[in-house]
């Protein structure tokens, strides 16, 4: 893990490759993963088959959105793809609505991004601290 994402740093772990863990004790409310389709790494489209188990069984409920995005002047599809506990199924909406325009992404996106993923306002208040105070 890179020295400024550690819990070291941080005080709080963050919940990158721990989602299906963390969803299963009731820890988090959702997990979200995006990359542009057809490039997503082969290891997390086997985790992302783990969750479809859950899926089935009614534990959590998925969401997949595209949306289109120019990059260099080429038309590529990112593809996210979202999992909710079900009574938490509101924030799919929500996390799809918040990164509709990531163009001009501010501290309080990444605040409302954090909340939604089931951080704390105070590990909220230490990531925007370490990420956006500097600026």
């Amino acid at each position: 893990m890179r020295a400024h994402l550690s819990k070291e740093r941080l005080g709080y772990q963050i919940h990158t490759n721990r989602e299906l863990g963390m969803m299963l004790r009731g820890e988090k409310p959702l997990a979200v993963f995006s990359d542009f389709e057809d490039v997503f790494p082969h290891v997390l489209l086997r985790y992302l088959r783990i969750f479809d188990r859950y899926v089935l069984t009614g534990r959590f409920v998925k969401r997949e959105h595209r949306a289109s995005a120019d990059i260099k002047g080429e038309a590529h599809i990112l593809l996210t793809v979202l999992f909710a506990v079900p009574a938490e199924a509101w924030r799919i909406d929500e996390m799809i609505n918040l990164r509709s325009n990531m163009s001009a992404w501010t501290a309080e996106q990444e605040r409302k991004e954090g909340t939604l993923l089931g951080y704390t306002d105070e590990q909220n208040d230490i990531w925007i601290a370490s990420n956006y105070m500097k600026r």
